[in-house]
Order: structure tokens, then sequence, then C-alpha cells
């Protein structure tokens, strides 16, 4: 059988650099040495979790509080700790963060930073806490706060607007279409407003799709529980969560909520689409007009006048069900309770909010 470890000392391919362990696996253990500089680089999250640093955070100052409760630490630590965890929360938000070789992902930057404001007591903020709940924690706060932004700013404009438009548009005529084919007159509001009903339902699916969110897997620990009995009602009410994970191997592992949001993004970008193609339609016969705003012309051809911002909202719908099939594929092998693979759904969930 091939040995894939070095056959260094120090577990690093000869000639090849050790790298810094992040602080939460750091000098002893298992480890003899450092990581390759190419691991570190096909590891690390941090270049892309780092937008969670408030919700890890917040996680923290919590966690704080509940190990506090069952006396892991003294009142003076925890109120230590959230000093100093309050003291990284102002460098992340004015900007003056900075991050360091070793800071793997948000988790060990915060930690790293919390340590060298506040000294030695900062490493026992970790007891008992894995970061396979953390970051299961982390994500799950971010998303159900994008959700309930898209639904209360995005969503509500959308239907707000597309209605306003169509009362003020109400009086004039249009032919409706069956297989592209002139069908009977209806009233462009009609038109519309069949589009508007889509995107209400879209409203709905993401309304209830964020209960099944909004669930704490906090103090699941790695796999199989806190050790130390902390409090988990505690945590989900302090951070704002409906309830707590019935289930611990799968509070740390399910990731059917970025999955939701990412098959929602893409019924909903599927609508956007269609009323795209709509106008599209419309604009070349010269039913509708696109502003100059939004279009774009040619370099070969100045009378030209392209609807290129619809066009991009229907390439967008595709690349919408590309993430959510892609991330659906890499989770439907997984086995019990949290592997690496989990990293990837950061990427695509960012994408799709934004």
């Amino acid at each position: 059988m091939t040995d894939l470890s070095s056959s260094e000392a120090d577990g690093a391919p000869s000639g090849a650099p050790s790298g810094a362990r992040g602080g939460l696996f750091g000098a002893g253990g298992r480890f003899k040495g450092g990581t390759d500089p190419i691991m570190e680089k096909f590891n690390e999250s941090i270049s892309f979790d780092q937008r969670m640093w408030d919700q890890d955070i917040r996680g923290s100052i919590a966690y704080a509080k509940a190990i506090q409760k069952v006396n892991i630490i003294t009142e003076e630590e925890c109120t230590l700790l959230i000093e100093g965890l309050t003291k990284v929360r102002n460098e992340w938000s004015t900007n003056t963060f900075q991050i360091k070789p070793g800071d793997e992902d948000i988790h060990t930057a915060n930690e790293r930073r919390l340590t060298e404001i506040i000294g030695p007591t900062g490493g026992k903020l970790h007891t008992g806490r894995s970061r396979n709940d953390q970051v299961a924690t982390d994500t799950r706060l971010w998303t159900v706060e994008a959700e309930r932004d898209i639904l209360k700013n995005d969503m509500a404009t959308l239907l707000h607007v597309g209605a306003e438009f169509a009362s003020k548009h109400i009086d004039i005529l249009s032919a409706g279409y069956t297989h592209l084919q002139p069908a009977q007159p209806i009233r462009f509001s009609h038109w519309l407003m069949s589009h508007m009903a889509a995107l209400q339902r879209d409203a709905q699916r993401l309304q209830d799709i964020i209960p099944r969110a909004n669930v704490c897997p906090l103090g699941c620990g790695a796999l199989a529980g806190n050790a130390f009995g902390v409090d988990r009602e505690f945590l989900a009410k302090e951070l704002g969560f409906d309830g707590v994970a019935s289930n611990s191997l799968d509070g740390t592992c399910d990731r059917d909520f970025v999955v939701e949001f990412l098959m929602w993004s893409t019924l909903m970008l599927t609508h956007l689409s269609q009323l795209a193609e709509d106008l599209i339609i419309m604009n070349l016969q010269r039913g509708v007009t696109i502003d100059d705003a939004y279009a774009t012309g040619s370099s070969l051809m100045p009378q030209k006048k392209n609807p290129d911002a619809l066009e991009l909202l229907r390439g967008k719908a595709g690349i919408a069900l590309g993430r959510a099939v892609g991330l659906t594929a890499s989770l439907k092998g997984l086995p019990r309770a949290y592997n690496k693979d989990l990293q990837e759904d950061k990427v695509p969930l960012s994408q799709a909010v934004e």
C-alpha cells in the first residue's frame, strides 16, 4: 500500500517549507509539524467565510455566557472574553482586522485575535465547542438574516413596484399570446400581474423556509453533543433561534437549509427569467420600450439597442440552477456526520444571496 504521508519527520514533503497550524490545533496532539503551504491554501476558507465574522462573534459571546453558567469559567473570565470579542468585532466593523498566516477560517482568526488581546483566557472559549457546531451556527445565522432581508426589502420592493406599475397602466390593452401566437386581447396590467403572482409565491416560499433554517446547532459539539452540559435552550434564545437541533449528528451536518435557499433562488430567478423573456419579445414587437439606461449598443452596428439587462437575467437563472444541483450532488454521498465537503456550501450560498 502506498504511503501518502511524507518521508520527512515533520510531515512536510522533502524540500517544502512547513506552514503554521491554526490556533485550534497547534503544536502537540498527533501532528509532528506544520501544514504544507499547498495544503494550507487548499484547505483554507477564510477567503470566503470571513463574511460571517459578526455571526461568529455573536455565537462566541453566547457560548461564553453558556459555559460560565455551568462554571467552566468564572464571571470575571466571561466578562473578559466578552470585552475581548467586542474589540475583535470593532476591528472587523472598522476594516482594521488583519488576517494572518494560520487563520484557516473565521473561527481560528477570531480566536487567535481574541487571545492576542486578552491573553490565555481566550483559549478557554473553545472548551466543549467544535468548529463543526460553530460553523453550522454561523451559517444558519447568516442565512436567516439574508433571507429576512431579501423578503423584507428585495421581494417586497419588487412586488410593490410591479403592482404600482400595473395600476398606473391599467387601461392599456395588448395582445395575449399562447404558443407565441396572438390569441386574445388582454390588459397589459393583467399580463404584468401574472408575473407578480409567481413572484408572490416566491415570497411565500421564502417565508416558509426561514423557520427550518432558524434552528440552533450550537452545543452539538463535533457530533456527540456537549460534554459539559451547556444549556442549549439558553444558546438558542441568546442567538434568536426558534429552537434547538433535535439530533447532534444531524445538527452538525445538516445543510438542507442551504439547499432550500439555493432551490428557492433558482425558482425565483426562473420567474424573473420568464419575465425577461416576455419583455425581450415585446420589445422586439415594439410593445414595450427598454430605457437606454438598461440597454447597450453595438461596436459595429450603431443603430442597435440590445436588451442586455434582460438577457443577463435569463443567464443568471441557469447559473442559479447549477449552484443548487452542484451542492446537492456534493451532499448526496456524504456519511454522517460532519465532512469537509460541507465547507463548499458557502460560496454558492453567498453568490445566491448577492
